[in-house]
């Protein structure tokens, strides 16, 4: 019964193992499927047919840099957002009126929560993605809708071009 104790006690053990250290052994989340829903601003793109990365900083200045990004209409850009601030903040794409919207709803819910493929919530220190695919020419934003940043300046532009 010693040997079979022990056995037991092995397995239990290494059972304990795994599970102690099993986030660190399980494959990747799968990949989330991509959007089809589309927007006056676009739709979400594949990371794998982006032409580009565009770097965006975010910074406690409450200023996006750079402050102005050109695109070709059907260009499928990944946005690469870091923060290096000391708040979170956050990069959302929209026509100035759905974000000006967006910021006054924020104000009146700040703890609401959302996850639009157009969205990237950024902790400090941190860096997140955007993939989007431009579908029409014109002049749209983007901003920190955390509840003051909006109103403080924090926005920028994406002016998409014709072909």
């Amino acid at each position: 019964m010693k040997g079979r104790a022990r056995l037991a006690f092995g397995a239990l053990a290494a059972l304990a193992a795994a599970g102690a250290f099993g986030h660190e052994a399980h494959a990747p989340a799968a990949a989330k499927p991509l959007s089809t829903a589309v927007h006056p601003w676009g739709r979400e793109g594949d990371p794998a047919k982006a032409v580009r990365v565009v770097a965006i900083d975010m910074a406690d200045t409450m200023r996006f840099t750079p402050g102005e990004v050109r695109v070709k209409r059907g260009e499928t850009v990944t946005f690469a957002v870091r923060n290096t601030g000391q708040v979170m903040h956050e990069m959302v794409i929209g026509t100035e009126d759905s974000l000006r919207r967006h910021a006054e709803a924020m104000k009146q819910h700040p703890g609401m929560e959302h996850d639009e493929p157009y969205m990237a919530h950024v902790k400090p220190g941190a860096v997140e993605k955007i993939t989007w695919t431009f579908t029409r020419a014109g002049t749209f934003r983007y901003g920190c809708l955390v509840p003051g940043h909006w109103d403080a300046g924090m926005k920028g532009t994406v002016l998409v071009t014709s072909n």
